[in-house]
């Protein structure tokens, strides 16, 4: 019966824990030490013959090495029958003990090692019951003694002491045991509160960078509108000056030529002007206010101003907006920004005579706003990045304009999302409930 599971024992089984390692490794250590010591005993002191200790030290130094190559490789040699290896170490040590000088042989201390590698490596049952093997092993030697009754202390002594670090080794290893899985315990929760604390610098990190980005963003969009109010000013007086001076020429009698050439001339002026208008509007203070806002108004007024963008009288810009679309609650400036900087976005990824098209519908209580160009598309590991503060894909880009169309866009309770190729353009969706 025994047989048996000894081989399935020594089959090969997955490496055992940590903590049991360390302790078959202080096992290994004190067998060793054992084997050392137990061949000086036998070979240095005054026993006639030697060879019955050699030869059992040496079955000693096979189950050591094999232990020795188990705990290498991460394993415990029987680990699943610790009742087998007590039984063969008390009969080894009963063995040495008979062979050397009987009840009184050095090797009788054997038996303290034994029960202190088996508390540390099994439970505190298996503990006493290992306690139990040496004790029947040293009463057999106390039963064939010539003279028993002349060792009848002796043999007591060791029954005693053999209890006593018994119960001691026990209680040891129990507190050293628990301390152990205490301090596992610990460690899992700082390495949980490590990973909670990198978690929230990360957060507060992406939190302060957005932040510095919203205010960078801001910045530049109030000296970019100082600048475009300070050049309609400038430019406006003087074209006021030319138009009064046409209007004062034009009231005179004039030839045909003369006339066509002021009309032309009133014309362009017309034109001048209602550019300085539009170049006005945007320049103003942006409003944060919520109102009713038409989509359709909100896409014109962005293509009005980004077809003076470098490169946007270049492309084919469409709009496909049906002005029966339902109004909603918004911030006007806000969602032109929005619509502006993703036409803008689709002017730098095209080239010229690239088509940009804007298109709104409405689906499922929601507002749909598709921006799409045909130009050179993004890669996916761009896409993944797209929205984050600082990260443009330009030569002289700042990265915050998709960041601040994202964070509009939040805050109007919406989505944003891009879907793109390389090659096959892009398309940025932006979804905005038509409620609230």
């Amino acid at each position: 019966m025994w047989f048996p599971r000894i081989l399935n024992a020594l089959a090969p089984r997955a490496a055992a824990a940590p903590q049991e390692l360390k302790a078959e490794s202080i096992a290994v250590s004190i067998r060793w030490f054992g084997l050392v010591v137990g061949v000086l005993l036998a070979n240095v002191g005054t026993v006639n013959d030697a060879r019955p200790l050699n030869l059992i030290l040496l079955l000693g130094l096979v189950f050591t090495s094999l232990d020795t190559i188990y705990s290498m490789r991460g394993r415990v040699l029987l680990r699943d029958v610790p009742l087998v290896v007590a039984l063969l170490e008390a009969i080894f040590i009963s063995l040495l003990c008979f062979f050397h000088t009987g009840l009184e042989s050095p090797f009788r201390f054997y038996y303290l090692l034994s029960l202190i590698c088996c508390a540390m490596r099994y439970s505190p049952q298996t503990t006493f019951v290992t306690c139990g093997l040496d004790c029947l092993g040293y009463s057999v030697l106390f039963a064939v003694e010539p003279n028993p009754s002349q060792h009848v202390v002796l043999y007591l002594l060791t029954l005693v002491i053999l209890v006593w670090i018994t119960l001691a080794a026990a209680a040891l290893a129990r507190l050293l045991k628990r301390t152990s899985e205490q301090l596992a315990t610990l460690n899992g929760q700082l390495q949980d509160d490590q990973v909670m604390l990198e978690s929230r610098i990360a957060e507060r990190t992406r939190e302060l960078e957005e932040t510095q980005a919203q205010v960078l963003h801001q910045e530049k969009m109030a000296a970019f509108g100082l600048l475009a109010a300070g050049i309609a000013h400038e430019v406006g007086n003087p074209l006021t000056s030319i138009s009064n001076v046409v209007q004062m020429l034009q009231r005179r009698e004039l030839d045909d030529y003369t006339s066509d050439k002021l009309n032309l001339v009133t014309s362009q002026l017309v034109r001048i002007q209602g550019t300085l208008r539009e170049l006005m509007t945007f320049s103003r203070p942006a409003s944060d206010v919520r109102g009713s806002v038409s989509m359709a108004e909100v896409v014109q007024e962005a293509l009005d101003i980004a077809k003076y963008y470098k490169g946007g009288k270049n492309r084919q810009l469409r709009a496909v907006v049906p002005d029966h679309l339902p109004k909603f609650m918004g911030v006007r400036d806000q969602l032109v920004q929005v619509v502006f900087n993703l036409i803008l976005n689709s002017i730098d990824a095209t080239g010229k005579g690239g088509l940009i098209e804007v298109t709104a519908t409405q689906h499922d209580g929601k507002l749909v706003v598709q921006v799409r160009d045909d130009g050179c598309g993004l890669a996916p590991e761009v896409q993944a990045k797209l929205f984050r503060p600082y990260y443009t894909t330009k030569k002289h880009g700042t990265g915050l304009g998709l960041f601040v169309i994202r964070q509009i866009v939040q805050a109007h309770r919406g989505t944003v999302t891009v879907q793109s190729a390389m090659g096959a353009g892009a398309t940025f969706t932006v979804e905005l409930p038509t409620q609230g």
